[in-house]
């Protein structure tokens, strides 16, 4: 497997301090968030000074019902070989359900999700991963993620599902121990006995991050310092395997470049109290991976639609859910779509003003995502002009001017003059 060393999530917020950071081995990108013909000159060059550069997707849906897309599948291959990738990565996650298998409307989570841990939702991941691995130029690895709720009726342990998903498809893992340690204040779940259970040979490399705890639920925010219990779990893990390569996750709320420095060296100070033994990978091939069966796949379908019609749509809590859990899923898949729209879409929270949260969180309730966050951003626009809201006169005049311009077919020119003669023409036609 690539030694990759130690390293950090690249974001553009600190690509100039990554750049100056001594003993950076490797960065991660967030794979939807670059285009392969177009990509940042800082990644650029960290290439040429021999950083690895490796490609994390978000959106595919490995553990979705259906099978993957073609095209986001493509889009991956091509981000990696854009890059140079050693390897790409992915998530063990649902992000949509509905659809044809279950014919209802498809519904979008904007989040990852965790799959229920039963053969239903095995054979359809493995299936899943068979087909990610043959459209993928380099070798696939997958990440445990952080779960608030658990599915009732559950065949097998974390450690289990993961150690057999290896087994039966040889598909490497990303471990990301901010998880494990989630899943222990969240769900009661031992990390000691996780990492016992897991195929560690197959461990691609490892994912730290920072989060908090509120009322007893730990949330995994990337936007806060690496706990102690966290670099303890790394310790852990580091003591039973020596890890290919470990990364500092930071998505928002970026402190100052020394502070960062600081988490580093924790994290290097922490695997070398693990000090793993470097052990003899096995030789894990990848088995025939049979189809998962139509059945199997319409019954996951079901219970994957009806979590996300509750968590998303307003819809009844499914049999042996935890309401109160549900409950603080919902408010932060809201709060999440509330904050990335209002990056995609940044007029809106300044047109707005203090009045777009509360907005777009009332807009939210009820109506479910499913088109991605710049359809969402629209859709919100939308809304409040077909309902009148706000009620102040002039910013009714600038989200509906917002929205008429970037709901067509044509573009938003850069050209002033273009702009005017395009509002000019929209007066005149009284639209």
């Amino acid at each position: 497997m690539h030694r990759l060393g130690t390293g950090i999530g690249w974001r553009p917020e600190i690509a100039d301090a990554i750049e100056a950071m001594p003993g950076i081995d490797w960065v991660e990108v967030v794979a939807e968030n670059v285009c392969p013909g177009h990509l940042p000159e800082s990644l650029l060059r960290l290439r040429e000074r021999g950083v690895t550069v490796v490609p994390h997707g978000v959106s595919l849906g490995l553990g979705d019902a259906e099978r993957p897309d073609p095209a986001r599948l493509a889009a991956l291959a091509a981000r990696a070989e854009a890059l140079g990738s050693p390897l790409v990565t992915e998530h063990i996650a649902f992000v949509r359900a509905g659809g044809p298998l279950t014919g209802t409307p498809r519904l979008e989570a904007g989040h990852l999700l965790p799959v229920p841990r039963t053969r239903d939702a095995l054979d359809a991941l493995c299936e899943n991963i068979r087909v990610a691995q043959d459209a993928l130029p380099v070798p696939l690895a997958v990440e445990n993620i952080a779960a608030l709720l658990c599915w009732p009726g559950e065949e097998m342990t974390e450690g289990q599902f993961l150690y057999e998903l290896a087994d039966r498809t040889g598909v490497r893992l990303l471990i990301d121990v901010a998880n494990l340690h989630t899943n222990h204040v969240n769900r009661g779940e031992d990390p000691a006995a996780a990492l016992a259970e897991l195929p560690l040979e197959a461990l691609a490399y490892v994912h730290v991050a920072g989060g908090f705890e509120r009322d007893g639920v730990w949330h995994d925010s990337h936007a806060h310092p690496v706990t102690q219990p966290v670099l303890d779990v790394l310790s852990d893990l580091a003591a039973r395997v020596a890890p290919p390569g470990v990364l500092l996750e930071r998505d928002e709320d970026f402190p100052a470049p020394a502070e960062l420095e600081g988490e580093l060296a924790a994290i290097r100070a922490a695997v070398e109290k693990g000090r793993g033994p470097v052990r003899a990978e096995a030789a894990r091939g990848r088995r025939a991976v049979p189809a998962a069966g139509a059945d199997a796949r319409r019954r996951l379908a079901l219970a994957q639609d009806a979590l996300l019609s509750a968590l998303v749509a307003g819809a009844p809590v499914p049999a042996g859910f935890d309401r109160a859990r549900l409950a603080v899923q919902a408010r932060a898949l809201a709060g999440k779509r509330a904050d990335v729209v209002a990056k995609v879409a940044p007029e809106l929270p300044v047109i707005l003003g203090p009045a777009y949260r509360p907005a777009f969180l009332g807009y939210a309730r009820g109506r479910p995502m499913t088109g991605g966050y710049r359809r969402d951003a629209l859709d919100f626009a939308a809304h409040l002009v077909r309902t009148g809201s706000p009620q102040d006169a002039r910013v009714r005049r600038e989200v509906r001017q917002w929205w008429r311009e970037r709901s067509g077919p044509v573009p938003r020119s850069r050209r002033p003059a273009v702009r005017l003669a395009r509002a000019t023409r929209r007066m005149v036609l009284g639209r």
